[in-house]
């Protein structure tokens, strides 16, 4: 079964998502012939780096605006023992 396999990267989280939630699914079926494992495995392997590199990538924009809140305006702190 030859089949066009959208770019991991051009998914949405969900739809990726749920593509492996459907692989593993029919991985763990034991239904499948050898080559047709090999294949939604490797493709599994293919979504689940996208899905972790989003997630990786989530992680640190979460951590810059939590950064950002924690942030103290120390410039405006004003010294008046120089008065």
């Amino acid at each position: 079964m030859v089949e066009t396999q959208t770019d991991p990267g051009s998914l949405t989280f969900k739809e990726a998502m749920d593509e492996l939630d459907g692989i593993v699914a029919s991985l763990e079926s034991n239904t499948l012939e050898l080559e047709e494992s090999l294949l939604r495995y490797e493709r599994g392997v293919a979504l689940l780096a996208s899905l972790q590199t989003r997630l990786s990538q989530a992680r640190q924009q979460v951590d810059v605006l939590i950064g950002k809140l924690e942030e103290t305006p120390e410039d405006e702190v004003n010294d008046t023992t120089l008065s």
